[in-house]
């Protein structure tokens, strides 16, 4: 179990949610709470139903809802369960990615930067026709090839190099 949690990167914590410690991977700004999480995935639907111009009262009904109960989603009181979260991205017109993007974007990549740059190459495909998709991967799957060659000969190389010292 450490040396899976060495591997994950995983670092107990203690979150004011949980009664127990828990395990959890720093993000660019350290750790955040769980309660900071739903603050971020709470600013991010109230700015998807802005973007659309529709008030919290157009949207309630459209997810089934009335406005109070709505409310407390875009207020962070209220936890939201991933098929609310699907039933929203239906509605508003976002991908999940999106979402947990700005919650969590450090599980998009090692730097910002990269988390970005990630996110936007995402965001590029998922736009794009069916059929440069299916060519796009069939690149892809053959970049890949060539990267784990690439990789494989460079440790033979080296295994070979460190049998002659």
């Amino acid at each position: 179990m450490d040396a899976y949690k060495t591997k994950m990167q995983l670092v107990e914590t203690k979150d004011p949610e949980i009664d127990n410690p828990v395990f959890r991977r720093p993000g660019f700004e350290g750790i955040q709470t769980l309660g900071e999480i739903d603050k971020r995935i709470a600013a991010f639907i109230r700015k998807a139903r802005e973007d659309k111009d529709l008030t919290r009262a157009e949207l309630a009904p459209l997810l089934g809802l009335s406005m109070q109960v709505y409310g407390r989603y875009e207020r962070a009181f209220s936890k939201m369960h991933v098929t609310r979260m699907i039933h929203l991205c239906e509605i508003l017109g976002f991908m999940p990615m999106e979402m947990l993007f700005s919650a969590a974007p450090h599980l998009w990549g090692r730097t910002p930067e990269e988390a970005r740059d990630t996110m936007e190459l995402a965001q590029q495909v998922v736009s794009l026709p069916h059929g440069t998709k299916r060519d796009l991967l069939a690149l892809v799957k053959k970049m890949v090839a060539l990267e784990r060659a690439a990789d494989g000969a460079a440790a033979e190389m080296q295994k070979g190099e460190e049998g002659r010292l």
